[in-house]
């Protein structure tokens, strides 16, 4: 892949890359920021290994979400949203963004969990494509996305 093939294909996923991680992050931007950064610099030096062999979004959220699972922001998990407020509500997450009671309670969930709700019902991956993506079983997957919605309805008190 050419450099100005890879500046194109990017560009045409950069805004779904930015939503993936700031979701994943919770709303953080800046730490959304920092691990988008890492993910294209990863991508690109990867970009050699990518033939055309599939969607260049999969792979591309593949690198990301692996980035995000290596980085601090997925080791911070809270027991409650009241939790995940008092902490977050202290840092430079976006408090004015519509979706800030969602991220907390995403906050409060396992990253693998987290990643598998985000890509699955904020960016409209099939099972398949989380499957591929996250580099787990399609039943896994799935019970991820089971667990993870139980919990949020229990956090968010659905």
């Amino acid at each position: 892949m050419t450099r100005e093939q890879f500046i194109k294909l990017v560009g045409d996923e950069q805004e779904a890359l930015r939503g993936f991680l700031l979701a994943l992050c919770c709303g953080n931007k800046d730490e959304a920021d920092d691990i988008a950064q890492d993910a294209l610099v990863k991508a690109y030096l990867a970009s050699a290994g990518y033939h055309d062999k599939g969607r260049f979004r999969s792979w591309l959220f593949k690198i990301a979400q692996n980035t995000f699972l290596n980085h601090k922001a997925a080791r911070r998990t809270f027991e409650s949203i009241d939790e995940a407020r008092a902490v977050i509500g202290k840092s430079d997450t976006d408090a004015k963004y519509a979706h800030q009671d969602l991220y907390l309670a995403l906050a409060t969930l396992p990253p693998k969990e987290r990643a598998a709700i985000v890509l699955f019902y904020l960016d409209g991956h099939s099972i398949s494509e989380i499957s591929k993506i996250t580099d787990t079983s399609e039943d896994a997957v799935k019970k991820q996305l089971s667990r993870g919605r139980d919990k949020l309805k229990t956090r968010l008190k659905i």
